[in-house]
């Protein structure tokens, strides 16, 4: 499920994509407007169907984690970090197949 919600800090909107377990496998960037934050949402589930948009980066720790990029090359937003390759894949495989999920307003 998505969940969108609203920074107490920055007063920015983010998402974040849990697994079926609640777990939180994905989080957007933060946006002034509710609509744009709402456009990341569909512009993950548009995305997320191609391999290709994901991109697999490593931390100084070691620990690597991926973000996945829309058609024009722009992070959407990126994964936790993941110890393991296995890991690793299994959060791409549970953001394609959570991505059409709802969406639940927090800020509402």
């Amino acid at each position: 499920m998505f969940e969108v919600y609203q920074s107490d800090t920055t007063e920015k909107f983010h998402f974040r994509l849990k697994a079926s377990n609640g777990e939180i496998i994905f989080t957007g960037q933060g946006y002034k407007a509710k609509a744009d934050c709402l456009n990341g949402i569909e512009s993950v589930r548009k995305n997320a169907a191609q391999e290709s948009h994901f991109e697999v980066k490593e931390a100084k720790d070691g620990r690597k984690y991926f973000t996945l990029k829309a058609s024009n090359g722009q992070v959407i937003g990126q994964s936790q970090m993941y110890k393991s390759d296995s890991g690793l894949k299994g959060g791409i495989a549970s953001v394609q197949k959570n991505c059409a999920a709802d969406c639940k307003d927090l800020t509402a």
